[in-house]
């Protein structure tokens, strides 16, 4: 086994205990279909923004003050101008604004796990936007324009599992980000060897910190809750297994059996 194998199994050995199910074999056989690379790499695309947007909007409601909050949507609007500005796109406004956030951020007195919070989340977001820049240069390459993609029903389907109540939310929330930070890893890791060699070495490189994002959020989830929170992992999880092992009629990178493949059968 060479080291790159080696550190793959070190890395899914707690993912692959964490989640409720492995991707099934179906999701792998339609996602490695030609026809589906592009919905596969903008719904990609669409997935590291929308993972930057949730860590920034969970540090400006909880843990920073309304400058930093400010300071925090400057930072991701010209990611979000590129996906929602209709047909002015351009790279030129964000390539390598992964780094734009210059001034440091203020936490609020009133929440004490905000200096973690902010330290573990600014980490995720510029990496999330660098994935973001990565896999537009690699569309790009191909000659594959971005374009609208509506969502999947996975992340959405997660939220609807979590309490309303405050600390529960966050809560709740942080470990949703959890489960699509493993599952991410655990798709990437069980899709790469199927692909094209640069696409093969580009999701092995994500392993690392999809992974460590995963822990990051699991941390802050028991940090925060100040007691044991194997039961709404237990919950959260079985839903997103429900979501994984359930025909879906939508592909995208975090969808379920396809229909197609259950009617099939």
């Amino acid at each position: 086994m060479d080291n790159t194998q080696q550190m793959i199994n070190a890395l899914l050995q707690p993912i692959n205990q964490f989640l409720q199910c492995q991707t099934p074999d179906a999701w792998i056989e339609e996602a490695r279909k030609p026809e589906n690379l592009t919905a596969l790499l903008v719904d990609h695309c669409n997935c590291e923004l929308k993972a930057s947007q949730t860590a920034m909007f969970m540090v400006r409601k909880y843990a920073v003050d309304k400058s930093s909050g400010a300071a925090l949507m400057a930072w991701a609007k010209p990611y979000e101008d590129f996906v929602y500005g209709g047909h002015t796109r351009s790279t030129v406004d964000f390539h390598s604004k992964k780094n734009g956030l210059l001034a440091p951020l203020t936490p609020r007195s009133d929440f004490a796990h905000g200096p973690e919070l902010i330290d573990k989340m600014v980490r995720l977001i510029k990496e999330e936007f660098h994935h973001f820049e990565q896999v537009l240069e690699i569309m790009d390459k191909r000659e594959i324009a971005y374009h609208n993609l509506h969502a999947g029903r996975y992340a959405k389907g997660l939220m609807k599992a979590v309490r309303t109540h405050e600390p529960a939310t966050l809560i709740d929330k942080l470990i949703v980000g959890a489960y699509i930070e493993a599952r991410s890893c655990e798709r990437f890791a069980k899709l790469a060897p199927y692909l094209d060699p640069e696409l093969r070495k580009f999701y092995i490189s994500l392993l690392r910190s999809e992974a460590r994002h995963y822990q990051d959020y699991l941390t802050l989830a028991e940090k925060i809750a100040g007691e044991s929170i194997a039961d709404r992992i237990r919950i959260i999880g079985a839903k997103e297994a429900e979501l994984i092992l359930t025909p879906d009629d939508t592909f995208r990178f975090h969808s379920g059996v396809p229909a197609t493949a259950v009617g099939n059968a």
